[in-house]
């Protein structure tokens, strides 16, 4: 019997940031068909809970972002972790499972819970070194070094990998809704472009990113193409909407940007989980990010996956004719899997 068919195993989950609401949505469906239960917190930031409500999941709201500065970032983490340690003691979890989540797997050990932490970008050095020291399992793609994660005391038995993209599995049902293009009035006549805004407010992008600004005007400005710009914070939506470009659409709030993504002509993301579904979809995508390469985007660069941009004008826009051949599909049991063997021996 495999890990998740224990029927009445409890599980937490944690979720901080938007993208992982679709880390975890084939992994709760696959936990319930078990008959497992599950309890969600989230943080609040950026459109995470917008993403919670649009997929139809209950999460209980702890804390929110820290901002820019460390010192908002130190006290959110204080707090966050003494809320979350309130309100999960006494609960009986069987195992707690996050994403990047430090105050989950921090928590989790101080309550004697097995955890399970998974990311695929290895250079967010203080978060791994809360993180991962504190968790049980730490499961990443096999394109990530191993020797990159052992300065966060990640070695086998704790470190688990998994081939290929994390989107590959959460994308592996997805089919994109076409009624997304007239919700947002796209003229699919013209050149669509998905816009990703950089991580402002993380610390391991703290290099500024002048290229962004000039690919927002190129676009913008281009009569041929219609660019939905998805911002990560009010302040950045606000930047995208005052510059008044015609050819810029912000939408007032969280989309399904996985469907725009695949009936988009192109990406553009100075992030990482946009890149990443957009390789997985085997759409055409340009990364702008301005911190240190991941080995995830690293193998992505060698495989032709990801185009590094560093002039605006060299953005191929022209229209795509769509080809299953390069979208990639993985069955998210693995991954599942791999984070349920955090209960394969106790928490230490």
């Amino acid at each position: 019997m495999s890990a998740y068919d224990k029927p009445t195993m409890r599980v937490w989950i944690d979720m901080t940031a938007p993208a992982h609401v679709l880390v975890f949505r084939p992994l709760i469906e696959l936990l319930r068909e078990q008959g497992a239960e599950i309890e969600l917190t989230a943080r609040d930031y950026a459109q995470t809970l917008q993403l919670l409500e649009l997929h139809g999941m209950e999460a209980e709201v702890v804390g929110h972002h820290g901002g820019r500065s460390r010192l908002g970032k130190a006290r959110s983490l204080t707090s966050r972790l003494r809320n979350l340690r309130r309100w999960a003691k006494g609960r009986q979890f069987d195992v707690a499972l996050a994403h990047g989540s430090h105050e989950l797997t921090i928590s989790a050990r101080r309550l004697g819970i097995p955890s399970s932490t998974t990311f695929d970008y290895e250079w967010a050095t203080l978060q791994h070194q809360l993180g991962c020291r504190a968790a049980t399992r730490v499961v990443v793609p096999e394109s990530i070094p191993p020797e990159r994660l052992e300065r966060y005391g990640v070695r086998p038995p704790k470190l688990r990998r998994y081939p290929g993209l994390k989107e590959e599995y959460y994308l592996s049902d997805f089919e994109p809704d076409r009624s997304i293009i007239a919700a947002l009035g796209i003229d699919e006549a013209r050149v669509l472009a998905v816009v990703r805004t950089p991580p402002d407010v993380s610390l391991y992008h703290r290099a500024s990113n002048p290229l962004f600004p000039r690919v927002l005007d190129h676009l913008g400005r281009h009569p041929d193409v219609q660019a939905i710009v998805i911002p990560r914070t009010e302040e950045q939506r606000d930047f995208v909407q005052n510059l008044e470009l015609p050819s810029l659409i912000v939408p007032p709030g969280a989309v399904d940007a996985q469907s725009l993504i695949a009936l988009s002509d192109l990406v553009v993301s100075a992030g990482g989980t946009m890149n990443r579904e957009a390789a997985a979809l085997g759409v055409p995508v340009y990364t702008t990010f301005g911190g240190r390469l991941g080995g995830v985007d690293e193998w992505l660069m060698r495989e032709g996956r990801l185009v590094p941009l560093t002039d605006p004008r060299a953005l191929d826009l022209s229209k795509r004719q769509p080809d299953e051949s390069k979208r990639v599909r993985r069955d998210p049991k693995l991954m599942l899997e791999l984070l349920l063997s955090a209960l394969e021996k106790p928490v230490s």
